[in-house]
């Protein structure tokens, strides 16, 4: 599999779950178990909304190599089929570039680069205070 050429959806596709799983962790690390409570504190991170801001934070502190900018463009940019429920178009698409960006972090392995802005992620909300989704 030539994972360099996957399209930005197939990436978003597979860092929404990569980061999904990172926050869940950190959930239950810091003590969090009630499901419904989960749910809930899960969301303050994951969804577009958070996500959008975190990409942007993340480029404002200079996070963000070029490298990782062409794959978030290549994310953002991807022509999705579904309209957004709860969020506007701009918003939506700079969640899923930077899903994009995880995903393709992790598709290649670069393991150590992927905990880096995934911690950086979580961070980013806790400082925020948390997001409404």
């Amino acid at each position: 599999m030539e994972w360099k050429q996957l399209n930005g959806l197939a990436l978003a596709y597979m860092g929404d779950a990569v980061f999904e799983k990172h926050v869940r962790f950190e959930l239950l690390k810091d003590g969090a178990v009630r499901p419904n409570r989960l749910h809930r504190a899960a969301t303050t991170y994951v969804s577009a909304k958070a996500q959008s801001y975190i990409l942007h934070e993340l480029e404002n502190k200079g996070w963000l190599s070029e490298a990782d900018i062409a794959v978030v463009k290549r994310g953002r940019n991807a022509k999705s089929h579904t309209v957004p429920k709860n969020t506007d178009i701009a918003t939506y698409r700079n969640s899923t570039g930077f899903e994009a960006l995880l995903g393709y972090l992790y598709v290649l392995e670069e393991n150590e680069r992927l905990e880096q802005l995934m911690n950086q992620a979580v961070q980013i909300i806790k400082d925020k205070g948390g997001l409404e989704s």
